[in-house]
C-alpha cells in the first residue's frame, strides 16, 4: 500500500466544512483556512480514483440544439437550479451521494457544470447566483467527504464555440472563468479547475446554418487559445488561483488529436501546476464492438504510449476525466478473450493506474453507482473499486 505522507498532511488539516468563496456562510473564517499549495503530479498522485456526477449539475434543455435557431438555453421548470440538476433523470445531490462514493473508494469527483442555465442572455455572460451557489453546496459535499473536486465547463463550451469566432470566444470564456475563478478562489488545493469539456475544435456554424468541421490548423488554433485563456483568467483573480493545479482540455479530449505536435500546454506563471484531460483510452473500440478482444488490449496500450510519450515523459500528468465503467454484452469482440465488464474494468484500471494516470469513471443516475443507495450497484464492481483503491491509497 503506497505511503501518502502529502495525503496525510492534507488529512491533518482537512476542513470540515470548506472554504466559501462568494458566500456569507457563518463558518466562513474557518472555511478559508487552506491547504498546502501543491505540484500536479501530487494532486494527481492523490486523486486516486474517480466518478463523474453526470448528468446533473450539466443537464440543460438540449432540444434542437444542433441548429443554429437554437438561440439560448430555455429555462426549465420554475427556472431554480434544481430544475436543471434533475432534468436528465439525476436524483438531487446530497451529501450522502458523495460520502457514499468515497466509502465505496473513490478520492475523486467530477461534478460538470453548464453555467449557461439560468443566465441573462443580454450579453453579460454573468452566471446566475443561485445557479453557482447550488454548484458550491455540492463542492462543499465532495470537500467534506475529503474528495478532491473538479469542476469544469461542460456543454456551454460546445453552445459558444459553435456560434461565435475565436475571439468572442475568448472574451466569453475569459469573463466565464474570471467569474468561477473568483467565487471560489478561497477554497483549498483539493479543488481544481478543469477548462473545457470535449469540444475543443468541434464544429461551428457556418453562414448558411450548417456545422461545419474547422481546418485543422484553425482548430488546433482554437483549442491551444482557449486553453492559454482559461489559465490566464483563473490565474488573475489572485487568492488560491495563483498556485492552483488545473486541468487543460484535449483536442476533443481525444487521444490521437491531443498527443499531436499541433497540441500546446499553455504557458503559466505557476510551475508545475497543470495536467491534460484526455477520455477513454478504449473508446473506438468500444464503438466497433470490440471489447475483451487481444485488438481492444493492444488498442489501449497503444494509447497509452502516446500519452507517455507526450505528457508522462514531460511531467505533465494525465487526467482520464471520462473512462468506461460498464461494458455492455453487445459492445464485445466475438472472439473476445475476456467476456466480463468487471474483468475490463479492472483490466483497464490497472493499466491506467499502472502509469499514474487518474482514471474517472463515466457514471450517470442510477447506472454503475446507485445515488439512492449509496453504493457502487454491481458487487463484482464494487470489489474492483475496492481492490483498486486499497492498492492505490
Amino acid at each position: 500500500m503506497k505511503k501518502r505522507i502529502v495525503s496525510a498532511l492534507l488529512c491533518a488539516v482537512m476542513l470540515v466544512s470548506t472554504a466559501c468563496g462568494g458566500s456569507d456562510d457563518s463558518s466562513s473564517a474557518e472555511a478559508k483556512k487552506n491547504t498546502k499549495p501543491m505540484s500536479a503530479a501530487e494532486v494527481a498522485d492523490n486523486m486516486n480514483l474517480g466518478i463523474n456526477l453526470g448528468n446533473t449539475m450539466e443537464a440543460y434543455d438540449a432540444s434542437g440544439c444542433e441548429k443554429i435557431t437554437y438561440e439560448w438555453i430555455p429555462a426549465k421548470g420554475s427556472n431554480k437550479p434544481k430544475d436543471y440538476e434533475t432534468c436528465w433523470g439525476a436524483v438531487e445531490t446530497t451529501q450522502k451521494v458523495i460520502d457514499g462514493m468515497k466509502k465505496a473508494g473513490f478520492d475523486t469527483v467530477r461534478i460538470p457544470v453548464f453555467w449557461g442555465n439560468m443566465m441573462e442572455n443580454d450579453g453579460s455572460w454573468k452566471i446566475n447566483e443561485e445557479y453557482i451557489k447550488r454548484v458550491k453546496e455540492i463542492v462543499d459535499y465532495a470537500q467534506k467527504a475529503d474528495m478532491y473536486t473538479v469542476i469544469n465547463c461542460h456543454h456551454f463550451d460546445e453552445f459558444i464555440i459553435r456560434r461565435n469566432s475565436l475571439e468572442d470566444c475568448k472574451t466569453i470564456f475569459n469573463n466565464l472563468w474570471t467569474q468561477i475563478a473568483d467565487y471560489f478562489k478561497d477554497y483549498p488545493y483539493t479543488l481544481v479547475f478543469e477548462g473545457f469539456n470535449e469540444y475543443l475544435g468541434g464544429d461551428q456554424f457556418d453562414e448558411n446554418g450548417d456545422l461545419k468541421p474547422l481546418a485543422s490548423r484553425d482548430a488546433y488554433t482554437l483549442v491551444n487559445e482557449l486553453n492559454q485563456t482559461f489559465v490566464d483568467a483563473v490565474r488573475a483573480t489572485g487568492g488560491n488561483n495563483k498556485d492552483r493545479v488545473l486541468i487543460v482540455s484535449g483536442y476533443w479530449t481525444n487521444i490521437d488529436k491531443t498527443t499531436s505536435k499541433n497540441f500546446r500546454m499553455p504557458t503559466d506563471s505557476a510551475q508545475d501546476k497543470l495536467m491534460v484531460s484526455v477520455h477513454y483510452v478504449d473508446n473506438e473500440k468500444y464503438w466497433t464492438n470490440q471489447i475483451g478482444s487481444q485488438e481492444w488490449l493492444d488498442y489501449i496500450d497503444k494509447q497509452c504510449e502516446e500519452l507517455t510519450e507526450a505528457f508522462k515523459d514531460k511531467n505533465i500528468p494525465v487526467f482520464l476525466g471520462e473512462t468506461t465503467s460498464i461494458y455492455p454484452e453487445s459492445n464485445f469482440d466475438s472472439n473476445a478473450l475476456y467476456t466480463d465488464s468487471s474483468e475490463c474494468l479492472q483490466i483497464v484500471l490497472d493499466k491506467l493506474t499502472s502509469l499514474g494516470y487518474v482514471p474517472v469513471l463515466w457514471d450517470v443516475n442510477d447506472n454503475f453507482y446507485s445515488r439512492t443507495e449509496y453504493k457502487v450497484k454491481n458487487d463484482a464492481d464494487a470489489e474492483v473499486i475496492k481492490n483498486t483503491a486499497e492498492k492505490l491509497r
